[in-house]
């Protein structure tokens, strides 16, 4: 008898991309960041302007690849990368979404499809 583990659900794959975008902390609306620099339909990557910690509450907005179509969601900061390691060029955060329009995950998905995950060890140029 074979025996198969339990079944989990794969995580979407990043896409390296660059886009413009407007990252603001819930609390006070400063401004956090400008630039995504991968994108799935669960998260990002961002270059931010100033500090933040690791759940830190977020307001994300930004347009879908390849579209004229405003996306708006609710985020939390995941991940901090401080940028020491050698190569690295600098600070980045991974935000995760905690509330995004159906509709908008599924464009997404959609517009992501054909655009490359990020290159293994893959560092921002400086």
């Amino acid at each position: 008898m074979i025996r198969l583990g339990r079944w989990t659900p794969r995580r979407p794959q990043r896409h390296a991309i660059r886009l413009a975008c407007q990252v603001v902390r819930e609390r006070d609306f400063k401004l956090i960041a400008r630039q995504v620099v991968d994108l799935s339909e669960v998260g990002m990557r961002v270059l931010p302007m100033t500090r933040v910690l690791t759940g830190e509450n977020l307001i994300v907005s930004f347009m879908a690849p390849f579209t004229r179509t405003w996306v708006d969601a609710e985020a939390t900061v995941a991940r901090v990368d401080h940028g020491r390691r050698p190569g690295d060029s600098g600070m980045s955060l991974g935000l995760f979404f905690d509330h995004i329009d159906e509709h908008a995950r599924a464009l997404l998905r959609l517009n992501l499809a054909s655009v490359p995950p990020p290159l293994p060890g893959w560092r921002l140029p400086s």
